[in-house]
């Protein structure tokens, strides 16, 4: 199955039109609290298939990582796992602060 993807201005743009979205942001604690998009969902990707009962798949499910990487390995297993709305974040909370919201901290 391929993982659709959103850039983060893309992303931006739909947060913006006030779009119902499920932002699942699949980082560490350390991560999340130190950077974050407003209104995320933190379950670590190590956590994900015991708190599948946490995310909402009647909505459009927008997974974030730092780079990408965990969140396309999150997406497939949401995908696999039969939940059908799934997108992974292109590059991450990394694209976010550099190309949305420069408030959010680079790591």
């Amino acid at each position: 199955m391929t993982v659709k993807q959103i850039s983060a201005t893309e992303l931006k743009n739909k947060l913006e039109q006030n779009e119902k979205l499920f932002l699942l942001d699949v980082r560490e604690p350390h991560e999340f609290q130190f950077a974050h998009i407003p209104n995320s969902i933190l379950i670590p990707l190590n956590q994900l298939e015991h708190r599948l009962h946490e995310v909402d798949p009647q909505q459009e499910i927008i997974v974030i990582c730092h780079h990408g990487m965990r969140s396309h390995q999150a997406a497939h297993l949401l995908l696999n796992l039969g939940y059908k709305n799934i997108t992974n974040l292109t590059d991450g909370i990394d694209a976010w602060s550099l190309n949305c919201d420069s408030s959010v901290h680079r790591y």
